[in-house]
């Protein structure tokens, strides 16, 4: 496989495995962490309406699932680049960082989820990714 064919590939998966683990989270999140009373969680106009009967402890299950499905896919991302693996890891934070501000601006949220989210969930974790995913490709080269 020629290198670029494989960068392509990394950028893929990395998408395909953050969004993947993004969505597994979000699908559990009502099982861990229930909604209020009344809140359907897969409605938008329900989320909208009723954000005001959300507690700290909702938001903690939307940002591990942002934290984590970035950190997965900056990851994977860079153990399968053949090089320049922190690039294409804090791209993946980017390419998520991007969602995660469509997804501020299309539904209303506490200010500081808000800020915690877009200032802690994405680059840093696509950094730490690349961090993990370099020393794992490292590894097996030895």
């Amino acid at each position: 496989m020629t290198p670029i064919l494989r960068n392509v590939l990394a950028v893929i998966a990395g998408i395909a495995v953050g969004m993947v683990v993004n969505l597994g989270l979000i699908t559990i999140s009502g099982s861990i962490i229930p909604p209020p009373e009344g809140v359907d969680p897969t409605n938008m106009d329900s989320l909208k309406e009723n954000m005001h009967l959300f507690q700290p402890q909702h938001f903690i299950m939307p940002f591990l699932a942002h934290a984590l499905g970035t950190l997965a896919g900056a990851f994977m991302a860079a153990l399968i680049a053949v090089s320049h693996k922190m690039k294409f890891a804090v791209g993946m934070g980017v390419f998520f960082l991007l969602g995660g501000i469509a997804a501020v601006s299309m539904m209303p949220s506490p200010l500081w989820f808000a800020v915690l989210d877009l200032v802690a969930a994405y680059v840093p974790m696509g950094i730490l990714g690349g961090k993990l995913g370099i020393g794992a490709s490292q590894a097996d080269i030895s």
